[in-house]
């Protein structure tokens, strides 16, 4: 009887994380030529208007790059997490939590000198994404509670707390009665860089190249794997690994937060009940596309925000936004597949066919 089985690989294939998002980008390309075809559409139009939406101009890179920015921190958020081998299932309540943080600043201090206010919302964001993931991690490494239980219960937490404090506390006097939070003053707003690119744009790629060269080349870094990997030897050194997990998943939430923060006072105008927009959850397709390091976040970030501004783009041309979401999933899967076979091979094992006979004992003989 044969079957085909997974070998690990004695070394893995060269490049094969942008390999894998590359082959996993190529698979959704070309099954998406037929459910186009077989929904009376012309793909060839399609993927140019894709592409001219999301990469073709200047314009349309800002709006990318600006797409890209909670993609890419909330994948962070989920690689930090997954680099000790944790789950934070909880960015997009913890975006929220942000920022209603980075809210709460510029009610208080929308007097103060924009350069202030702005470095205090981010910062309130920060510390309001830490203390909705601060909960799950310390019942994670003191109780023993899955985090990805708690974690995930928690989103719907930050989202009705933003709902009670729209209809109530922050409800805009002038909304003419409907749940609308107050408009934001101008000294809140980050920066322009280019047409509609603002500054959150630097200020995420320094955050996630930051943690990358934390992950990958300092002691820190390297005790989250060993602790990861091998609680036991992690112990044994000396690494407290109840301290490691309290210490990984509150960053993970502050990176989180962070991106809350930067999406209010960069993309919007008033805090709403939409702001996440299902950034979190996205944030854990791009941490997979990675592989789980915060080193390649930042280029899956702006490749899957090109493909989410280029499915939005394509409904003009009456193209259902089911299919973006069928072509994401199919990025996913086929980048993941191709991440696996870059560390194992296929095999083909063949078992032997025959049934096991009974030996005959000599007691059993005749003579």
């Amino acid at each position: 009887m044969s079957r085909l089985v997974l070998v690990r690989r004695e070394q893995v294939l060269r490049g094969g994380q942008p390999l894998a998002f590359g082959i996993g980008l190529m698979v959704a390309l070309v099954v998406g030529v037929f459910l186009l075809l077989g929904s009376g559409h012309d793909p060839l139009r399609i993927y140019e208007r894709m592409f001219e939406a999301s990469m073709g101009s200047p314009k349309a890179w800002s709006v990318t790059l600006n797409r890209a920015v909670p993609l890419g921190l909330a994948g962070l958020a989920v690689a930090v997490a997954g680099s000790m081998g944790l789950w934070n299932i909880g960015a997009e309540g913890q975006i929220m939590a942000g920022a209603m943080g980075a809210a709460w600043v510029a009610r208080v201090g929308g007097d103060w000198p924009a350069l202030m206010l702005i470095a205090a919302m981010l910062g309130a964001a920060i510390v309001g994404g830490a203390l909705l993931a601060l909960g799950p991690a310390v019942a994670r490494a003191h109780i023993g509670v899955n985090e990805i239980i708690t974690t995930l219960m928690l989103n719907e937490v930050a989202i009705r707390l933003l709902q009670w404090l729209i209809h109530g506390w922050w409800k805009d006097p002038e909304s003419q009665n409907f749940p609308l939070a107050s408009m934001l003053a101008d000294n809140a707003k980050l920066p322009t860089l280019f047409e509609r690119a603002h500054v959150g744009v630097v200020l995420a790629a320094l955050m996630i190249a930051i943690f990358g060269v934390a992950a990958s080349r300092t002691a820190w870094g390297y005790e989250l794997r060993v602790a990861g990997s091998a609680g036991a030897t992690a112990r044994y050194a000396g690494i407290s690994l109840e301290r490691k997990i309290l210490t990984v998943l509150v960053l993970s939430g502050g990176v989180a937060g962070f991106a809350g923060g930067i999406e209010l006072s960069g993309n919007s105008d008033r805090i709403t009940e939409n702001l996440s927009n299902g950034f979190g959850f996205a944030g854990i397709i791009v941490a997979a596309l990675a592989l789980m390091r915060p080193s390649g976040v930042a280029a899956v970030a702006v490749l899957f925000g090109a493909v989410q501004i280029g499915g939005q783009s394509i409904q003009t041309l009456g193209v259902s936004s089911s299919v973006s979401t069928v072509l994401q999933a199919l990025i996913l899967f086929g980048a993941i597949a191709a991440g696996v076979l870059s560390r194992y091979k296929v095999e083909l094992d063949v078992a032997d066919a025959q049934p096991l006979r009974p030996t005959r004992r000599e007691s059993d003989t005749t003579p």
